[in-house]
């Protein structure tokens, strides 16, 4: 069985692009930062950093509606992919492909914890870099497209 589920903050606002051909498919990528459950005494909460992908209505939904530092829940299975670099190298993804989405706060708390989350990951440039880094579709997820 692979099942996940994910409660964080986008780091970004939703990216979304169209598939090639007659039926064209909305394609939405985003990323959570999942706070890790338990930290050692002394340090930081760490968090993780997620990279989703939405399709279709699910993902236009995600691009309408999602935006940067709201609060979500994300239930989807689990894809590992890789592809080259354009400097040749391997390059292996992890992404969650999302099976359902949903806002996990209020539009109050939202704007209200929002932005100091967001406030928080920009004062940490290493977490931002984290948070920004952003790569294609592998050729593994456009493989499952339903169309060439």
């Amino acid at each position: 069985m692979n099942k996940v589920m994910l409660m964080g903050r986008l780091t970004r606002d939703p990216e979304i692009r169209y598939s090639q051909g007659n039926n064209t498919l909305a394609i939405v990528r985003y990323s959570l930062a999942v706070e890790r459950r338990f930290k050692r005494d002394g340090e930081e909460q760490q968090a993780d950093f997620i990279n989703c992908v939405a399709f279709g209505k699910s993902g236009e939904f995600a691009q309408k509606y999602f935006h940067q530092g709201i609060k979500v829940i994300v239930i989807g299975r689990i894809q590992t992919g890789s592809y080259t670099n354009k400097d040749g190298q391997k390059v292996y993804t992890t992404d969650v492909l999302v099976e359902e989405q949903e806002f996990a706060e209020s539009k109050a708390v939202a704007i209200k914890n929002g932005i100091s989350c967001m406030q928080e990951v920009s004062s940490k440039p290493e977490l931002m870099h984290m948070a920004n880094s952003g790569v294609d579709i592998p050729n593994a997820v456009d493989e499952e497209l339903p169309f060439s």
